[in-house]
């Protein structure tokens, strides 16, 4: 049997911390080099202190720049903690690209980023703290096709009539799955609903109201009873990552408050686009100190249809009428004609634009 011993001389090792020393020397200088770049409203973003700030930011002038840069400025700069940063972004690609860009931007060696999205943040609260609001740790995740599957296996559990056709019972469950969707979007628990829709009254109504208040208080129990078989399989749609951790905020106190502790600073992109319950769940985690920052453009919303865009960003202008504003307007990637005829097209949305209001 062959034994290697690898011995580890002194100078061997100031060496390689010389070396360390001057590589994570080499990136701030980098990153200095790298602020010298941007453009005066982009630089006011990055430097922000306290409090909360709303940027508007446009397609193509450099939001994500801002947002990576501010994250580094943050940690090189000021000294805080990757690990208390919270960096929340929309979509799984978009939480990939901007930890690639951080790992570019800082030093060898930081690690524990926090760059997530709602989803995946709320599931790795849940898998830590869930417990004390009843979640089993282990909880399964349904995505579309698994919560379709799930309420044809349980469909005679939801009692159902007005939505139950003879001819195809099968045939609204993916509607009935949008509009669970869209509850739990607003952050309307089961039992809100169902409250609110036995208290309808068919006195002196005729027979179409009536009929809509049987279809709402259908709609209710069946929202109550997916709910409740969700709970007692261990299963959680994604809408529910985010609900629960509100709900386990609001809750526990206690755990609120640790986390609050932890994320000093937060940063949210594609802000537009946002729903109620996400944007609950980041205002109750900034907390008092409101160190948070919103990037946002209405004019590139992709859930207007849900009531994001500009009512998510004038609604933070109410939450904080203290809050710095920063507007991001030099476009980067495009060519003025084409810059002419985008704007030309888009506002067309007046007077429901951002710029307008």
């Amino acid at each position: 049997m062959s034994v290697f011993v690898f011995v580890f001389k002194p100078e061997m090792i100031y060496n390689i911390n010389m070396k360390i020393e001057r590589d994570i020397s080499s990136d701030i200088e980098l990153f200095k080099d790298n602020l010298k770049r941007l453009n005066k409203e982009q630089l006011l973003a990055v430097k922000h202190e306290d409090g909360p700030l709303l940027v508007v930011a446009g397609a193509g002038t450099g939001k994500t720049t801002v947002l990576i840069n501010r994250l580094a400025y943050l940690v090189l700069e000021k000294g805080v903690k990757t690990d208390e940063i919270f960096l929340a972004t929309f979509t799984e690609k978009a939480a990939s690209e901007m930890i690639e860009r951080a790992d570019k931007i800082l030093p060898y060696g930081y690690v524990e980023l926090w760059i997530n999205t709602f989803h995946s943040f709320g599931e790795k609260i849940l898998r830590e703290s869930g417990l004390e609001i009843g979640l089993s740790s282990d909880f399964k995740l349904l995505d579309e096709t698994a919560q379709w599957v799930f309420v044809k296996k349980n469909f005679k559990e939801f009692n159902l009539d007005y939505y139950a056709p003879a001819g195809n019972p099968n045939k609204f469950i993916k509607e009935l799955l949008k509009h669970f969707s869209r509850l739990k979007d607003e952050n309307i628990t089961p039992d809100e609903y169902l409250d609110y829709c036995n208290n309808l009254s068919d006195e002196g109504k005729d027979e179409a109201e009536v009929l809509e208040n049987k279809k709402l208080k259908e709609l209710a129990q069946a929202f109550f009873v997916y709910n409740k078989l969700l709970l007692k399989n261990d299963y959680l749609d994604f809408a529910d990552l985010i609900n629960y951790t509100i709900k386990l905020f609001k809750t526990r106190p206690n755990i609120l408050k640790k986390y609050q502790e932890k994320f000093k600073y937060l940063m949210l992109d594609e802000f537009q686009d946002t729903n109620f319950s996400q944007y609950e769940l980041i205002k109750i985690l900034s907390g008092d100190k409101a160190n948070l920052m919103v990037v946002g453009d209405d004019d590139q919303s992709i859930y207007k249809f849900r009531g994001a865009s500009i009512s998510n960003i004038m609604q933070f202008k109410d939450d904080y009428p203290l809050a710095k504003e920063i507007v991001l307007s030099s476009n980067y990637r495009s060519h003025q004609d084409i810059l002419d005829l985008s704007y030309s097209f888009i506002s067309h949305n007046n007077p429901n634009r951002l710029e307008v209001k």
